[in-house]
């Protein structure tokens, strides 16, 4: 079954539920900070776990201290999709046993 874009009403909404989460370049994109580069580090391998158990993955990036996610729904034409909301709220889920904010 195809996934179905969101509509600007409705990924606003779901923003609403996702505190630090943004739409930036049509992407569902987060900065988390963590307390050093291996917290950083830890949090990566948690959210590439996650992101296997989905099959849906996002670019994701590690700074020193510094994990960022962006996603959108390749299968979508590159729109945000109820499958990137799924992800931002596992990964906001596991962020805080991180330590990350």
């Amino acid at each position: 079954m195809p996934v179905e874009p969101l509509s600007q009403e409705e990924i606003e909404e779901r923003l609403g539920d996702l505190p630090g989460w943004s739409v930036q370049d049509g992407r569902l994109t987060r900065t988390y900070r963590l307390g050093t580069h291996f917290a950083a580090t830890a949090m990566v391998v948690h959210i590439a776990q996650v992101q296997d158990e989905l099959d849906h993955h996002s670019d994701l990036t590690l700074g020193y201290n510094t994990v960022t996610l962006a996603v959108h729904t390749h299968s979508a034409g590159g729109a945000v999709t109820e499958k990137d909301f799924e992800l931002a709220r596992r990964v906001a889920d596991l962020a805080p046993g991180h330590g990350a904010h």
